[in-house]
């Protein structure tokens, strides 16, 4: 894949949120729509054509953590306020590749996690979760070895001890489990077909209705690839 190949010919180990949602959109996994952007004109024109309220991001493949850095607005309801987020952010990215990301909001309160890790012994392995704030403290997780099938993603999202999660829940739709078990097996499938790709991580998944959406994702390329 040409962005993946770009980044190692570039000598990087990551790609950055918006090369890493192409990637997965490729795959057909479903993400947030959004436009990347490098100056106040653009990010009104963008703004308008996905709608407000938008979410606006620092992107760089250099920084990982974007909201410690304060490179997260959320909510962003007109042009004042997309001008003014726009201004903080690009003057937190400390000298970083000045690219804003333009983001649907989407909207749904249910966050989960997948990804994919390469292990030296087994390889790809798929993994499945709570996503959001929950990952670090509960760390409830299933994991796979590729290449899975549609069983065993349904096996995986039964597995974690907050499964009742995907249920039909205080009047929020059962979640398409069929969309989310295509989701691992195509993030197995990326892990299989590109040696590079050492780790991918798409938290949070968010439940839009009963959609799964990849709101944010991180691919690692295996230094020296």
């Amino acid at each position: 894949m040409e962005i993946i190949e770009q980044a190692i010919k570039e000598g990087r180990t990551t790609l950055s949120e918006y090369e890493s949602k192409q990637v997965l959109a490729a795959y057909g996994i479903p993400v947030s729509r959004e436009v990347l952007v490098d100056d106040a004109e653009d990010l009104l024109n963008a703004a308008r054509e996905i709608g407000y309220p938008v979410v606006l991001k620092g992107c760089s493949a250099e920084i990982s953590h974007k909201a410690e850095r304060g490179l997260i607005k959320v909510d962003v309801r007109n042009e004042r306020e997309a001008n003014e987020a726009f201004d903080e952010i690009m003057a937190n990215m400390g000298g970083n590749t000045n690219h804003v990301l333009v983001q649907e909001m989407v909207k749904g309160s249910r966050e989960l996690m997948v990804g994919m890790t390469r292990d030296a012994q087994f390889g790809p392995c798929v993994m499945f979760g709570l996503g959001g704030i929950f990952t670090e403290i509960l760390k409830d997780v299933s994991f796979r070895v590729a290449p899975i099938t549609k069983r065993d993603a349904f096996e995986m999202m039964g597995e974690i001890k907050a499964h009742k999660i995907l249920d039909e829940i205080r009047g929020m739709p059962a979640a398409d489990l069929e969309a989310l078990s295509e989701i691992l097996v195509k993030i197995g499938q990326v892990g299989l077909e590109h040696e590079a790709v050492k780790e991918i991580d798409v938290n949070p998944l968010i439940l839009q209705g009963s959609k799964p959406v990849a709101v944010d994702a991180l691919v690692v390329l295996a230094s020296g690839s």
